[in-house]
């Protein structure tokens, strides 16, 4: 799974890297969590895109309440297209979710190691999600959830799942809401992870109301 990222590019680097029309406006993070508003990607009719804020937690449209968003943060890909709670999401509402890195954390013998997983050249990447509308009486929230598959040899020894990352000439058959189903599909195959590298980090990242420098910090793997 995926349940803490960092996003801490400028808002003229995401205007430029995704191609917006309009400055973004977040506020960056070292340390991103679940149940929060997050930056998002999507796509207008006409083909231009548009940043705008969801809830981290996917909400079916049909769900009666929103009580259980923190339990779809992610999406499995191997499944995406069948699960009652994605499929026609993932058929309509693809995003992308912008980054500078994600934490996993490998289990030790009586501990955990949390680790940094970036490009080697830390720029701007996206991962793949999904956007869903739930509305109930006067009550709208728009939500989002990110997509995982299965380690590549890079992440194997780290955690079994990883989510997965759209290289930027995917962004438009990604985001494309004309766009075949069983095509998007193909697009999952994380080819971006050969420009990914992951380093070991101290265990304040642990605590999701640390957001400082120090999330990020490189240390011994024997620290």
């Amino acid at each position: 799974m995926c349940g803490r990222y960092q996003l801490t590019a400028t808002s003229e680097a995401i205007a430029e890297h995704f191609q917006l029309l309009r400055p973004v406006k977040f506020q960056p993070s070292y340390n991103i969590a679940p149940a929060r508003k997050i930056l998002t990607i999507v796509e207008l009719d006409d083909q231009s895109r548009k940043a705008v804020n969801l809830f981290w937690g996917l909400v079916p449209s049909w769900a009666k309440d929103n009580k259980n968003s923190s339990h779809l943060i992610n999406a499995r890909a191997e499944t995406v297209r069948e699960k009652p709670s994605f499929r026609s999401a993932f058929k309509q509402r693809r995003c992308l979710i912008p980054a500078t890195g994600f934490y996993e954390w490998a289990k030790n013998a009586d501990s955990k190691q949390a680790f940094h997983i970036h490009r080697s050249d830390q720029q701007l990447f996206a991962f793949a999600g999904l956007w869903e509308q739930w509305q109930h009486d006067t009550e709208t929230l728009y939500s989002c959830t990110l997509i995982t598959t299965a380690a590549t040899e890079l992440m194997q020894p780290i955690h079994d799942r990883m989510p997965v990352i759209i290289p930027p000439e995917h962004y438009h058959p990604w985001l494309d809401k004309t766009a075949d189903a069983d095509q998007a599909f193909e697009l999952l195959d994380n080819q971006t992870y050969a420009q990914m590298i992951a380093t070991p980090v101290s265990d304040w990242v642990n605590n999701p109301r640390h957001d400082d420098e120090r999330c990020i910090q490189l240390i011994s793997p024997l620290q």
